[in-house]
């Protein structure tokens, strides 16, 4: 059997700093591209946002690690040359470099191969809302 290729991009609302749960449309594009055995890549076209795979029981953890991130890189512009989009902005730009801007997610029977408590999220760095661009490229056969 050829090997196949699908693309689509996921477009995200947010409003404002946060994890954005992905899973759910993720999902509906492996499952819809019909190809069950593959590679699945994302990639968010921003560098004040970011991916991750993460817990998705506890709202907790997310909570938790947004705090962590705003420890790590905090809103103050006497640390940073680049202050001229904001407080938030060089801030953002730390915690995207520090996670990840593309997955790559094994797709098994049709599906994103995810542990039991994993999921799929945006994380947005920014204080304000944005539209963020996800684009998933899915091949396998």
């Amino acid at each position: 059997m050829p090997v196949r290729q699908e693309q689509t991009t996921l477009v995200v609302h947010t409003d404002g700093r946060g994890l954005y749960d992905i899973s759910r449309e993720v999902c509906n594009f492996t499952r819809n591209a019909g190809i069950e055995t593959g590679i699945l890549t994302l990639f968010i076209r921003h560098t004040s946002a970011s991916l991750t795979v993460q817990e998705n029981a506890d709202p907790d953890v997310r909570s938790d690690l947004v705090a962590a991130l705003d420890r790590l890189a905090p809103e103050d512009n006497r640390l940073y040359r680049h202050t001229c989009e904001g407080p938030d902005d060089m801030p953002a730009h730390i915690k995207s470099a520090l996670t990840d801007v593309s997955l790559t997610i094994p797709v098994t029977a049709g599906s994103p191969a995810l542990g039991t408590w994993q999921g799929i999220y945006v994380a947005e760095h920014r204080a304000q809302g944005h539209a963020r661009q996800v684009v998933c490229h899915l091949m396998g056969e």
